[in-house]
């Protein structure tokens, strides 16, 4: 899905050209922390087209044409993680842009404790974190959008 800056659908176009040409696009983020409060953070694998290798803080990815962030959010949580049937919360949206990406981000967060189906493709490992160690530096690099995201859903939390 291609949006404009006001987040408005604009029409569609496949992975590789809004890759390529940077299309303003919509994407979700899910936190999974787990009852601990700890967070759910994941490996990329090297194959990924953005970041690869990185660190992730959320689940999440590409909202697909005719699809809806909530529909997005539930299908990447149970792609990536083997997730489904757990409570998602709506948190907001924003708007990220660096020299990589351009997108409209949906954040929600979820409390689960596992057990964890890890999408081979997509994600090569995944561990809870407490937050202090995320503010230490222990975990690194990690996905701009995402500590981006997580930065924000932390003030609201407080």
């Amino acid at each position: 899905t291609i949006v404009d800056q006001s987040n408005s659908v604009t029409g569609s176009a496949p992975r590789s050209q809004m890759r390529r040409e940077c299309l303003l696009h919509r994407a979700t983020y899910i936190y999974v922390f787990n009852l601990r409060g700890e967070l759910l953070i994941q490996r990329r694998t090297m194959t990924k087209d953005l970041y690869p290798g990185y660190v992730d803080l959320a689940a999440g990815g590409v909202v697909a044409a005719g699809e809806c962030y909530d529909v997005c959010a539930a299908r990447e949580l149970n792609e990536e993680l083997g997730v489904s049937g757990v409570p998602l919360e709506t948190r907001f949206e924003f708007l990220y842009e660096d020299d990589a990406t351009r997108c409209w981000g949906r954040v929600y967060s979820c409390v689960h404790d596992g057990p964890f189906t890890l999408q081979a493709e997509e994600v090569a490992s995944a561990r809870f974190v407490a937050l202090d160690e995320l503010d230490r530096g222990v975990v690194s690099p990690i996905t701009p959008d995402s500590l981006v995201a997580l930065e924000r859903l932390r003030r609201e939390l407080d």
